[in-house]
């Protein structure tokens, strides 16, 4: 249905629990009355008092009317901060006035058309919100005027209210992704600006406005992710006159976006989600929405051998038919190959670019290593990095002019690697053949995608590149995927530089980090699952001794810390002891009987009172199961841990509560075990476990411990989560 203008509407938004609200009687552009925690069914009557009770008073030394602050909040009427829309056409046309056109409403959805003929600008604002409660937001921006218009941004942005008195994002870097940092929302703007061409070890990740003191289960959240994989900005701005909001958009260089008559221009789409149950009730509507998509990886989640930390660059056959010997006989499921298979490819300086098969390394082509692996029932995965080329290639002798970069002049190397121009025609074909070609030919099911570089002074065809480099890859992804059915995808970037929504609508799990120290992955796996869940999250079993870190762990806390994802391997097992082996059969045996409920329950971060630990579990979606990690980071304070509670819980079912101990035993310093661990068990009722909880054994730093809850047959009705 179509509503004009002058027919108004207050367009009232409702789904889990979530309202949104938007006044559209005009004049002007509609304005954001409310998003946030659902209002209930409210008529048109009591939505216009609303309204007007939200008028504000017009004090002293400001304008004569109250501002508004529209879809796309515009300086030319007042708007203090930074605006929704920047550009100009040779210098007018700076100062838009938009006026709403029509509404297009569709169940959950709203379509917004504004239109200022004057400057001769169309833009089209999108609002659809999910089942899930998750609210997308996209722009469409249409030059209708006759002469060139140049784009500087086109955002969206979304208010908050006065409660949100605390901002928190993310930062990091190499193996070290998604730290988290938080601060008052004070008056002016915390910005956060990646120039990197992709989306970042440093991203802000989610920028997160909340509730004094908001924490895992409990405070008001209102969360924004931008859904692109280039150059992005995120802001949360305050102002005296009360607003307080939250942006984000493509950040695009000068000259980027240039719109002829007639063209138009979209916007990454933002993800918005807001709890009054903490990050944990944020985490719980992103992993709907996920899962509730039509790509979402539908067949149980491969526990996975990657070959990088078990063989680098040193490729034999018969030594990689033996890890996969191995592999199969522990249970694994999929056997990739990294690095190292193509070209004149023995270390990192040279030939990429070249994705032809090594004749010397592999004479026979990998037609041997492929049959042995898929005779063995596992499925066979490559590692590939298509954006980039070494200048030491064939692919760069043949054709220099590929480089994403200036004529003439090469961009800073990194890893001694240059960009390939994606966006190029001739190079997309010649990628997409490769790629294509091999993986019909040596019948491959899972590609480990890499990045291992920032774009740098990127130009394509005499302008900025990184929006088009963004799409190409794109396009190149999904026509591989279209081509090929089943075809799976690793996003890999450096680890866990290359996060985000738009990445993963085309993609099937991100490498979270190059770092696989378990203490260092219970961070970066812990905020990676604040958007995306478990499923998603590659997350493997190292070798003893990190390479990133040097540290040494037992096989039990690497164990521990991997099942909480997509689980994998990157050891040489060969090199293992027979009874780490052993061990290491038992974790991937749990880890296939959990994964159903891993993969589709509910992700729970309890709020433990002793930072030297963290409390965190997945809960089955009808909460007749529980997995359980308690994991000591660093010596406490106390003699003993606290008791761990369980939050999630059926409070009205009692649970079988025991300890799992699948990889040989976790380092205890202490002279006896909990009573109730002597015991085997104990039975207790889901609100005594979250109340009060049950006490745990004394461990040694980087040790975790694993309990499985197990609900009594009885239904619950009435009953409210712990």
């Amino acid at each position: 249905m179509t509503w004009l203008p002058t027919a108004g509407s207050i367009v009232h938004l409702r789904r889990a629990g979530v309202s949104v609200l938007v006044d559209a009687r005009g004049p002007g552009q509609p304005v954001v009355l409310h998003w946030g925690t659902d209002l209930g069914e409210l008529n048109q009557g009591e939505l216009a008092a609303l309204a007007r009770g939200l008028v504000p008073a017009v004090p002293n030394a400001v304008t004569d009317d109250p501002l508004p602050r529209g879809l796309i909040p515009e300086g030319s009427l007042g708007y203090r901060g930074r605006p929704g829309l920047s550009g100009q056409r040779s210098g007018a046309d700076f100062a838009p006035q938009l006026q709403l056109a029509t509404i297009e409403l569709e169940g959950g959805s709203a379509d917004f058309l504004l239109t200022d003929e004057t400057a001769g600008l169309a833009v089209r604002s999108c609002w659809r919100l999910a089942d899930s409660g998750v609210l997308q937001v996209h722009q469409e921006l249409t030059n209708i005027g006759a002469a060139a218009y140049q784009l500087a941004e086109l955002a969206v942005i979304l208010p908050v209210p006065a409660q949100a008195e605390e901002v928190m994002d993310f930062t990091g870097r190499w193996c070290r992704e998604r730290a988290p940092q938080r601060r008052p929302f004070a008056f002016g703007s915390w910005t956060r600006e990646n120039r990197r061409g992709r989306t970042g070890a440093d991203s802000a990740f989610v920028m997160i406005a909340g509730s004094a003191g908001f924490a895992n289960r409990h405070g008001q959240v209102w969360a924004v992710h931008l859904g692109w994989s280039g150059d992005q900005v995120t802001w949360a701005e305050a102002h005296p006159d009360g607003t307080r909001v939250l942006g984000a958009a493509e950040l695009l260089t000068p000259g980027e976006i240039e719109l002829a008559a007639g063209q138009s221009y979209r916007t990454p789409s933002v993800f918005a989600a807001h709890s009054a149950a903490g990050l944990d009730g944020v985490s719980d509507r992103f992993h709907a929405y996920l899962r509730a998509r039509p790509s979402h990886p539908q067949s149980a989640r491969p526990a996975v051998l990657n070959t990088w930390e078990a063989v680098y660059f040193d490729h034999d056959l018969a030594r990689l038919t033996r890890l996969a010997d191995q592999a199969a006989e522990m249970g694994i499921e999929r056997f990739v190959l990294d690095d190292g298979w193509f070209g004149g490819r023995r270390d990192d300086t040279s030939s990429l670019g070249d994705w032809d098969v090594s004749p010397e390394v592999w004479p026979d082509g990998l037609e041997p290593l492929v049959s042995h692996v898929v005779g063995l029932g596992l499925q066979f995965g490559l590692w590939f990095e298509p954006e980039m080329i070494n200048v030491d290639s064939e692919l760069y002798r043949a054709h220099p002019d590929w480089v994403l970069g200036p004529p003439g002049r090469l961009p800073p190397s990194a890893r001694h690697q240059q960009v390939l121009d994606v966006a190029n025609p001739d190079a997309f074909d010649h990628l997409f053949g490769k790629i294509d070609g091999l993986v019909k030919k040596y019948r491959i099911s899972f590609l480990k995608w890499d990045h291992n570089r920032d774009l740098i002074n990127a130009v394509h065809d005499g302008r900025p590149g990184v929006h088009a480099q963004t799409l190409a890859v794109y396009r190149l992804i999904d026509e591989l995927k279209k081509a090929n059915d089943g075809l799976e995808i690793e996003s890999c970037s450096s680890g866990g530089a290359r996060v985000d929504l738009g990445i993963l609508a085309r993609t099937d799990r991100v490498w979270a980090s190059d770092c696989n120290d378990a203490l260092e992955r219970q961070h970066i796996q812990r905020w990676t699952g604040l958007l995306l869940p478990p499923e998603l999250i590659g997350a493997h079993v190292g070798p003893p001794t990190a390479h990133t870190t040097g540290r040494t762990q037992s096989l039990s806390f690497r164990a521990a810390t991997a099942l909480f994802g997509h689980f994998g391997v990157e050891w040489d097992i060969s090199s293992a002891s027979a009874a780490e082996r052993d061990a290491l059969t038992e974790v991937i045996t749990l880890y296939r009987r959990l994964r159903p409920m891993l993969h589709s329950g509910t992700v729970v971060n309890v709020d433990h009172p002793d930072p030297a630990a963290t409390v965190s579990g997945v809960v089955a979606p009808d909460r007749s199961t529980a997995l359980f990690s308690y994991a000591q980071l660093t010596t406490g304070v106390t003699e003993g841990p606290v008791p761990m509670r369980f939050s999630g819980l059926d409070p009205d079912r009692s649970y079988r509560v025991t300890v799992l101990d699948p990889a040989g035993g976790t380092g205890r310093i202490q002279r006896r075990e909990p009573a109730w661990i002597s015991d085997g068990e104990v039975t207790l009722p889901g609100r005594v476990l979250h109340e009060v909880g049950l006490a745990l054994p004394v461990l040694q730093p980087e040790q975790a411990v694993l309990v499985e809850l197990t609900a009594d047959p009885a239904p619950t009705t009435g009953a409210t989560a712990s």
